[in-house]
């Protein structure tokens, strides 16, 4: 294992480059990139990306079989964690609600919409943290960070409601530290190969797992005291950490690019980037999640909206013009990724809408404990490692294209499955197809656009590719879901009867299912252009460009 590493990683460079970017056959590295973008499978887009690799880069470390094996874990760990984060707050929030003396729908949706909040913004500049001081230092940070913070959110029993909002915000800067930056420290190490194919698959298939044990805890320590799970996580949490500092390798750093002073630094993080982008993202997010709880009637709504809405424009001319070290890698960005990446925005944002109601859907309408709404759902983790199993063998045979047309399939039929399931079927119906199908686009879309990404972009950019992918992701999720709920609102219109607010979860699926839709179409449009293009071309040497 380790020699094979140590093999593959010394041959990441073009063989007789120029320093113009020519091959040396008269045609430039980016010509070639152009050329073939769309011929061929997406374990092979690291030929899209090696015009911009560093011919010197070092090699990644090597490691015993054995380490290798606890390495993937504590990484995986960083997905596993930020999900149960989210599905333990789903399961018991009835529970936490009653405890802290909250009443009010619109606090209630915040005990949740904080944490997705930081989560989805704050990554947009934690992978460049880990570009500059170490993906390994910023990693052991999110999760020290993540589990100090889940401490206090247990501590909030003896509070209140604010306090627990407040650390639950804080919390998710943990997960917007960890996920960018353990997805870039398997960019790092692993070369394009089958085996990185593998590990990018089973990081992506821990997703479903990891809500549904956090879930499953959360029920368990509810029965006793819900603070005990806010403790327990924060203690794994930290337990992590200290494991992560032993079996994580350092990986080398192109200490050119360093910060040597505050000038450097404020340059090297986009720090002016960074604030007009993270705060775009917060107005606009904050803003519709709050109108689903208040209304639109409140004028702070459409000033949030409109500065948020205002803010973006200006962010996009600030990395153009002004910024050296752009947040966002334009040097890679192509069809091929832009395609890739809409999908992955209207796909999980359906799914944010899926998760967050079906635990509705089951407490609420069909009288599930917490528990028994768990163990509902627990067929996806099964699921989820077919599916990541699927995605590991497709990767090295298909068009990232047909990859985001099943995933969005997937994300499609999920939805549409219980959007239409009546209120007193029985579980084997409708819900257990659905918890059957779901998963395959979560574990299909995740580590295919993980690994385009990590192959197009240089290794000293790896942190800021996995942060692209990530904000897309989880921004994807809060914003969607927070249009959800005033499509909930507007349907129900204060009507709080079963009636009607089973017809508010179900028009929010029906936009769920229109995200996805979304998604589909983009993918579809994206495969038929892959296909023209590819029996456009002339055969070269006898083999065709296309793929079959």
């Amino acid at each position: 294992m380790s020699d094979d590493i140590s093999e593959k990683g010394a041959s990441l460079h073009w063989p007789h480059a120029d320093p113009d970017g020519s091959d040396g056959s008269g045609t430039s590295n980016k010509d070639h990139r152009i050329m073939d973008e769309d011929s061929i499978p997406a374990k092979d887009l690291v030929a899209l990306g090696q015009s911009i690799q560093q011919i010197h880069s070092p090699a990644p470390p090597t490691l015993s079989p054995a380490r290798e094996v606890v390495f993937v874990a504590v990484i995986c760990l960083a997905q596993f964690l930020t999900q149960a984060g989210l599905g333990s707050v789903l399961a018991i929030l009835d529970v936490i609600s009653a405890s802290l003396g909250v009443t009010n729908r619109g606090v209630q949706a915040w005990l949740i919409a904080g944490y997705s909040l930081t989560v989805g913004t704050f990554i947009l500049v934690s992978g460049r943290l880990g570009d500059l001081y170490g993906h390994k230092l910023v990693l052991l940070v999110g999760y020290a960070w993540f589990g100090a913070w889940s401490i206090v959110a247990g501590l909030a029993v003896y509070s209140g409601s604010i306090l627990f909002v407040f650390a639950r915000v804080l919390s998710g800067i943990g997960p917007s530290l960890m996920l960018p930056n353990a997805l870039a420290i398997l960019g790092v190490i692993y070369p394009p190969s089958p085996r990185k194919d593998f590990v990018f698959s089973v990081f992506g298939a821990v997703a479903p797992g990891g809500c549904v044990v956090g879930s499953a805890f959360a029920g368990v320590f509810a029965l006793a005291w819900w603070p005990w799970f806010f403790w327990a996580m924060g203690i794994a949490l930290l337990v992590t950490a200290v494991l992560g500092y032993f079996v994580i390798p350092k990986e080398p750093l192109v200490m050119s690019q360093r910060p040597l002073s505050v000038l450097d630094f404020v340059e090297a993080v986009d720090a002016l980037g960074s604030v007009i982008g993270v705060t775009a993202l917060v107005l606009v997010n904050f803003a519709w999640n709050q109108a689903g709880v208040v209304g639109w009637s409140e004028p702070y709504i459409y000033v949030l909206l409109i500065v948020g809405v205002l803010l973006v424009p200006v962010f996009f001319w600030v990395e153009f013009r002004v910024a050296r070290s752009p947040l966002l890698p334009f040097d890679v960005l192509n069809r091929k990724v832009g395609a890739v990446l809409v999908c992955i925005a209207c796909g999980w944002g359906s799914f944010g809408i899926w998760i967050f109601y079906v635990f509705q859907f089951f407490e609420h309408i069909r009288g599930a404990s917490p528990l028994l709404a768990t163990a509902w759902l627990s067929p996806t983790a099964i699921t989820g490692a077919l599916a990541s199993l699927t995605t590991a063998y497709l990767l090295g045979r298909a068009q990232p294209a047909t990859i985001m047309v099943i995933a969005m399939s997937a994300f499609a039929a999920g939805s549409i499955i219980i959007a239409t399931a009546p209120a007193d079927q029985t579980y084997w119906g409708q819900s257990f197809v659905m918890s059957l199908v779901i998963t395959f686009g979560m574990d299909m879309s995740f580590p295919a656009a993980s690994l385009i990404i990590s192959n197009t972009v240089p290794r000293e950019k790896q942190g800021v590719g996995m942060s692209l992918v990530n904000t897309v992701v989880n921004y994807s999720i809060s914003i969607a879901l927070g249009i959800a709920g005033t499509v909930e609102m507007q349907v129900t219109k204060g009507d709080s009867g079963p009636g009607a607010v089973l017809r508010g979860y179900r028009s929010a699926w029906y936009f769920g299912v229109g995200l996805a839709g979304l998604g589909l179409c983009f993918s579809v449009v994206d495969l038929v252009m892959t296909k023209i293009k590819a029996r456009s071309r002339p055969r070269e040497g006898g083999v065709d460009s296309g793929f079959s």
